[in-house]
């Protein structure tokens, strides 16, 4: 039983994200989500400061390092696996210090604070185990538990993530739009983390 409610918590997790940012936005007057960051709504000063990183950050970060750590624990699992199922508990760990070390409350700010730096450093850590880690399982042997079309799809999560992240960094540059591109590059990682979670079931 246990077993299969740590397989559903890479969809659980998915699901929690989507609603928690939306909650943790209508407690962050004009809070704009094309334009804002996720982390700025649990940015030094910002008015849900200490909302966000409970409602997301802490539950979700528990929430992708027992998934990983059933990755890892699938009966004759290959290397490639469990790889993946590290890069997941990664993706957890720099979840949590993402909460715990808030970023400036202004993104664009030439003098970032030290714990800003933490916060991005910890941001980059999200984002790059979730691209990597499809890439382990397309990659994986053949008598593993993914059928041909899982790993086409792992692949094309990777090819439109990297594109969304692309576009984040143009948006970033004239300021408009930046929080759409991170949201979508974000969530093609979480759509294959809850498809992920699916075959697994």
């Amino acid at each position: 039983m246990f077993e299969f409610y740590a397989a559903l918590l890479g969809l659980i997790a998915t699901v929690w994200i989507t609603f928690g940012v939306y909650i943790a936005g209508r407690f962050y007057p004009n809070y704009d989500h094309i334009n804002q960051f996720c982390s700025e709504l649990g940015a030094a000063g910002s008015p849900t400061q200490k909302l966000s990183p409970w409602i997301n950050n802490y539950p979700l970060s528990v929430m992708f390092v027992v998934f990983g750590w059933h990755v890892t624990q699938l009966p004759d699992a290959s290397i490639a696996f469990y790889i993946t199922g590290i890069l997941i508990m990664f993706h957890g760990i720099g979840t949590w210090f993402a909460g715990y070390f808030p970023m400036d409350k202004d993104p664009y700010t030439p003098t970032p604070s030290k714990q800003c730096l933490i916060h991005s450093t910890a941001g980059s850590v999200v984002m790059l185990t979730l691209m990597l880690a499809p890439v382990f399982v397309a990659i994986s042997p053949d008598s593993e538990l993914v059928a041909p079309w899982f790993r086409v799809f792992s692949v094309l999560t990777v090819l439109a993530s990297m594109f969304f992240t692309v576009k984040l960094v143009s948006a970033f540059k004239i300021k408009r739009g930046a929080g759409l591109y991170q949201r979508l590059s974000y969530w093609t990682q979480l759509v294959w983390l809850s498809v992920f979670s699916l075959v697994l079931v």
